[in-house]
């Protein structure tokens, strides 16, 4: 009667290993991408870098596949999360007190940002030319654009974005917001032109003031 728990927790074991093997795999990825470009990259090389064979590389997915599940947990924290709204990261940021809210938004994007912006370079250049990679592209942007309207709608709710004159058009609002607080913006100001990642969060957070007029 024995053996039932024991096969069970064998199961168990193997696939949190296999679990392990695997987020081991995406993290090397995105190492090897960030630091070599999508071209350049082999999977030789990620399978060095994750410790595994090349063949266990390859069974995790193709490299198209690397790539985008290796920008997933760099930059959401989990594979399968392109959408920030959909981590356990962000889920208390919206329980927050008015006053803390928008800080925190802000504190969660350019995290995000610090750690995946010079893979997300990579991945819009390896959307040029790879179908798999550009629908990807292309699905991430539109969660990007979903949790932007998220975002201003949970403003207005609050009482803290109003639009200058009084009135606010959520659509354009969320695209200036996705715009100010992009990954290209982060890069431009954090990693090209020195700004601290203090000054980047403080400047975010006073634009993103005067765009919604709270």
């Amino acid at each position: 009667m024995s053996a039932a728990p024991s096969r069970v927790y064998r199961s168990e074991l193997r696939a949190e290993q296999a679990e392990r093997t695997r987020r081991r795999i995406l993290e090397a990825a995105a190492a090897e991408f960030s630091e070599r470009g999508y071209q350049a990259t082999t999977m030789a090389a990620i399978a060095r870098a994750a410790r595994v064979s090349t063949e266990t590389v390859k069974s995790a997915g193709s490299k198209a596949e690397l790539l985008i599940g290796g920008f997933e947990i760099t930059f959401a924290g989990q594979e399968g999360a392109d959408s920030l709204a959909e981590t356990e990261t962000a889920a208390p940021v919206f329980a927050m007190p008015d006053e803390e809210v928008l800080g925190a938004v802000v504190a969660v994007i350019a995290a995000a940002n610090a750690s995946s912006s010079r893979l997300w370079t990579v991945l819009l250049g390896a959307s040029l030319s790879d179908p798999v990679v550009d629908e990807a592209l292309r699905r991430m942007l539109e969660h990007r654009r979903r949790d932007f309207r998220l975002l201003v709608s949970e403003l207005v709710r609050r009482g803290l974005a109003a639009g200058a004159d009084g009135e606010l058009d959520v659509e354009r609002t969320a695209d200036q917001l996705s715009f100010l607080m992009s990954p290209e913006g982060y890069q431009q100001l954090v990693d090209q032109f020195g700004w601290s990642p203090e000054d980047y969060r403080a400047w975010v957070h006073d634009a993103v003031l005067r765009v919604v007029g709270g």
